[in-house]
């Protein structure tokens, strides 16, 4: 396959895609460095189009993206004595309880924003480094009742762990959440992660598990996390973030990247995520051959455009919200 030469290196360094090309089968045909390759259908890829510069979304824009070569090399630089190699599912590294909430945790140790934090955790959930029905997540077994009997005793003294992993209940604690106007931690979590979590029962959900499909499993399981995440007990956010720092540092550079699509731009795109927002790989136009040098730069210029619009919009609506949060 031809690498094409306007666009084949990104300055941002990252790049592992040795040759990306669109071709006339209308699907998008990716070789690796370590020559393995790839044959993605265009149908089956995140579709997105392009924002004008001065507009900014009530909402979090997010795709699905892989992690930056540079930030996870920061993160083994800073955390590789933090982390042991040797952490399991039932066990912590030693370090003081302190109080503290899922995204605090997780922001001190990872940093980023919210599209960064959640793309992490479901990384960590793909790779079955986080589990929601590993040890450290079951609540202890006891008879013992508050009197008088609270809110939360009601809502989870039938959980079986510190989330609801039962789907019926986890459906549930979703929709008296939402009756009382306490979904902020999953305003922003992509609307096809809620609607596979809302139409999938128990059976569906254990189907799924049992075909170990990650990918879905993991996107429920990042709703029933948030769900329940105020639920959380100290022991439970630092096994969580204990794990979420592990599946981070041994991350593979070598997993199939995302490609995005840019409809209105004729454009496949490769871009990978910081804790400073997302990053472009790779680019490749569809009827490449078609175009001259200088309509490939103009279209780059307009996607680049668009990436820091994007960057700027949801660093902003981050800000936003935590200054809201800590009123």
């Amino acid at each position: 396959m031809n690498i094409l030469t306007a666009l084949a290196q990104m300055p941002t360094g990252n790049t592992f895609i040795k040759d990306m090309q669109w071709g006339v089968d209308y699907k998008i045909h990716l070789t690796l460095f370590n020559d393995s390759s790839y044959t993605i259908n265009v149908q089956d890829l995140e579709h997105s189009t392009t924002i004008k510069s001065d507009t900014l979304s009530g909402e979090f824009i997010y795709y699905p993206v892989m992690l930056a070569r540079d930030f996870v090399e920061k993160l083994k630089e800073s955390n590789s004595e933090e982390v042991s190699t040797n952490t399991t599912s039932t066990t912590l590294p030693n370090q003081p309880v302190k109080p503290m909430t899922l995204w605090t945790a997780l922001h001190g140790s990872i940093g980023g924003g919210w599209v960064h934090f959640v793309n992490c955790m479901l990384y960590s959930m793909e790779t079955r480094y986080l589990s929601l029905t590993a040890p450290l997540m079951e609540r202890p077994q006891s008879k013992w009742k508050p009197n008088p009997v609270t809110e939360t005793y009601k809502r989870t003294h039938k959980w079986k762990y510190y989330v609801p992993i039962d789907q019926k209940q986890a459906q549930k604690e979703y929709y008296q959440k939402k009756k009382e106007n306490q979904l902020d931690n999953l305003h922003d979590v992509p609307s096809d992660f809620i609607k596979l979590f809302l139409e999938t029962n128990n059976k569906g959900y254990r189907k799924i598990v049992e075909s170990k499909d990650n990918i879905k499993q993991a996107r429920i399981d990042l709703v029933k996390l948030l769900v329940g995440a105020n639920y959380l007990g100290n022991v439970q956010i630092t096994y969580i973030k204990t794990m979420v720092q592990k599946a981070v540092l041994h991350y593979s550079y070598n997993q199939l990247p995302n490609v995005i699509l840019f409809d209105d731009l004729d454009a496949a795109v490769v871009m990978s995520l910081n804790e400073t927002g997302y990053n472009l790989e790779k680019i490749v136009f569809k009827n490449s051959q078609n175009l001259s040098e200088e309509e490939k730069g103009i279209r780059q210029q307009k996607i680049e455009l668009t990436i820091r619009t994007i960057n700027k919009a949801n660093q902003k609506i981050f800000e936003e919200r935590l200054k809201k949060y800590y009123k």
